[in-house]
């Protein structure tokens, strides 16, 4: 009997709460999806270490999977207590019809388990459906080879998302038997002629609260932006962030005390149409959820700010490697090691010898195996520090920035090796006098920085030769080859000045003499395959190649942007449900209020328009907020990201908005279809 009566009330409700089954379906698709990945690997055909870094991305993915179950958790109760509040009267009069309150929790337990079979069982069908769509995503991210495309049904995604929601179900039946045992006939009775007062606040208070919390907010965002170099601890990171969610809560209380009362005067706007209506509904809304109206801006703002961060690294990362990774190979090594160095003493006799004798060592035929080489050395000495070349801009450098370390070597080149190179990397070559120099440097910080130094005219003295900057700016260019922007300055000197300069590291550039991919790769694992040789164990030599740069910035790129994506989306749902739900039980709510303009002569356009309004207002206002709050977020992480690169920034930010676009948007219409369905005469 009760049984029956659940299944009836579900059949009934479907499309009232067309939102709620939405979200529950929703939910279990990211999940499995996001958690399916690692079985979809299979199909793919990668190298070792980017299978290594795909493990790495699983089991970070699973970690990140348990924050994502507490959000979903919070979500699937707040979205059953709206369940809850629609069918208040419905309790009552099962109450005065003499049902026992252990009866209505049985009925409640009952649609839950019914609601929570349904919702993973077309959750699972859709995430299995779209994790087919996510294995060419993850091929393409990695750029595998898909060795055989096949179905593939990940049973520990399946199971580990039927673990996770059944307890989330079992929370939520707890919820409701509690919930039930608390209830009052008279309160189920009349909930639905409840109506929320709108609390004129002081227009005053609100004015001067606005004001501080504008005021604050500036702060916050002059931190991170202006005065981002002094963000330089955790805790001065989390005192502007600590303000920007303090006043953006103070923001939203002083407006709602502020919109109504500024268009009340505003007659031609406020008396126009429903106008009235619509912005007292909305007046009334906002003042009663203030603090919900906060976190959902905040997780708004976190949803775009790591969207177009995580797609913009990997972008970038992706587009550095063409022109920041042009040679196939890079050996480096350190040269002249003192006897009373760090190292042993084999190393430091190791580095007597060149990088080509060291290859040779490694039964590596140098002239055999690679064409274009380049060999030059890099100098360094202790006498010449970064304060020592900042020259009178130090002081102020060192205000600015207390935490880099300026007691670093700066490091030399001759301008002959750097031509070469230049050549070679498709770089500007440098012509110098015999009393110039200048600095070579990508990183921006460190070019901004370098910049100061140089426009003071900053003088070396090298073997008593004095030279003096050619250009006061840095040349933009680079010496390893990395995925990221990393070179925070490197002194290009005329090739007399630096002989005797003890050298401090030789490095060896060139292609490998291979015409196919299968031949470089040939090349590539016999230098690897050095690692397992006796002399490898004592020697110093490092090397850089493009394939295992490539490999490492694509897996890197691709895990950040799953993660970034996994979190941005479980975020967006959620703060778009809540907005969803609150909706739909204003709407019922207001269902007489609406039945009352109708019998004042209203037609069905001007209520459906009304209602429009008053659920696309609800939708803008966080997300107006969140996305000034992002302008500012963006250029922080900007910032913490500077290394590597932003020119692929306004790509993601596109893709954000599309994102964006398709859930929170799709939310805000299935909410106005549903809530127009609620206040729809019968």
């Amino acid at each position: 009997m009760l049984f029956k009566l659940s299944i009836k009330n579900i059949t009934r409700s479907i499309k009232d709460y067309a939102i709620y089954f939405f979200t529950l379906i929703l939910g279990v698709g990211v999940f499995y999806i996001f958690n399916a990945i690692e079985s979809q690997t299979v199909m793919m055909n990668v190298s070792s270490s980017t299978y290594e870094i795909i493990d790495l991305m699983n089991s970070m993915l699973s970690g990140v999977s348990v924050f994502v179950a507490f959000i979903l958790g919070f979500l699937i109760i707040y979205a059953n207590r709206f369940l809850m509040k629609r069918r208040n009267k419905e309790f009552g009069i099962y109450l005065t019809l003499g049902m026992s309150k252990r009866k209505i929790s049985l009925i409640l337990f009952f649609e839950t388990l019914i609601v929570g079979f349904i919702s993973l069982v077309v959750g699972l069908i859709l995430g299995t459906a779209l994790s087919q769509v996510m294995s060419l995503i993850v091929a393409n991210m990695f750029e595998a080879k898909m060795t055989e495309f096949e179905f593939v049904f990940s049973s520990s995604a399946c199971l580990k998302t039927l673990i996770y929601f059944s307890v989330m179900y079992i929370l939520v039946m707890i919820f409701n038997t509690y919930n039930v045992s608390r209830c009052k006939l008279i309160d189920l009775l009349n909930a639905n002629k409840k109506s929320e007062k709108i609390k004129l606040k002081n227009p005053w208070v609100c004015i001067i609260i606005f004001i501080i919390s504008a005021c604050a907010l500036g702060y916050a965002y002059f931190c991170v932006t202006a005065g981002v170099t002094d963000m330089q601890t955790t805790d001065k990171i989390l005192i502007p962030i600590a303000i920007g969610a303090v006043s953006t809560f103070f923001i939203f209380w002083s407006l709602s005390g502020l919109l109504l009362k500024i268009f009340m005067s505003i007659k031609k706007i406020y008396y126009k149409g429903l106008n009235s209506f619509t912005l007292r509904q909305f007046s009334s809304k906002i003042n009663t959820t203030v603090f919900s109206m906060t976190i959902i801006c905040l997780m708004l703002f976190f949803t775009i700010c790591v969207l177009s961060s995580a797609i913009s690294i990997r972008n970038s990362m992706t587009s550095n490697l063409t022109t920041m990774v042009p040679a196939d190979i890079q050996f480096y090594k350190k040269m002249d090691l003192p006897s009373n160095s760090e190292y042993s003493q084999a190393i430091i006799e190791d580095s007597k010898i060149s990088v080509r004798e060291t290859l040779e060592k490694l039964d590596i035929d140098v002239d055999k195996y690679f064409k274009d080489v380049i060999e030059f050395d890099i100098y360094a000495s202790n006498e010449f520090l970064v304060k020592n070349t900042l020259g009178s801009a130090y002081e102020k450098i060192a205000t600015q920035f207390p935490f880099l370390d300026y007691n670093m070597a700066e490091t030399f080149i001759k301008m002959s090796d750097y031509n070469k190179l230049a050549e070679f990397y498709g770089l500007e070559q440098v012509h110098l006098n015999d009393n110039e120099y200048i600095i070579v440097a990508d990183f921006d910080s460190w070019i901004n920085i370098r910049n100061e130094g140089l426009k003071s005219n900053t003088p070396l003295t090298i073997d008593g030769i004095t030279l003096t900057p050619k250009y006061d700016e840095c040349i933009n260019g680079f010496i390893s080859m990395t995925s990221s922007h990393i070179n925070t300055g490197i002194f290009v000197i005329p090739d007399n000045v630096l002989e005797n300069m003890p050298r401090e590291e030789e490095i060896l550039v060139a292609n490998y003499n291979a015409n196919t991919d299968e031949e470089k790769q040939k090349i590539e694992d016999l230098i690897l395959a050095t690692d397992n040789s006796p002399y490898a164990q004592s020697t110093d030599i490092n090397a850089s190649s493009k394939i295992s740069l490539y490999e490492s910035s694509i897996g890197l790129g691709a895990m950040i942007t799953f993660i970034g994506l996994y979190l941005g989306i479980i975020f967006l749902i959620a703060s778009a449900a809540i907005l969803a739900l609150k909706e739909l039980s204003e709407s019922t709510d207001n269902k007489e209020r609406f039945k009352m303009l109708r019998k004042i002569g209203t037609d069905e356009k001007m209520l459906n328009k009304a209602l429009f309004r008053q659920i696309g207002i609800f939708f803008l206002f966080p997300l107006i907020i969140a996305i000034i709050h992002s302008i500012f977020g963006i250029k922080f992480c900007i910032y913490l990201l500077e290394t590597f690169g932003k020119g692929e920034l306004l790509k993601s930010i596109i893709i954000t908005s599309g994102i964006i676009v398709f859930i929170y948007g799709g939310y805000f219409l299935i909410t106005y279809l549903c809530s127009k369905n609620i206040i729809k005469e019968r």
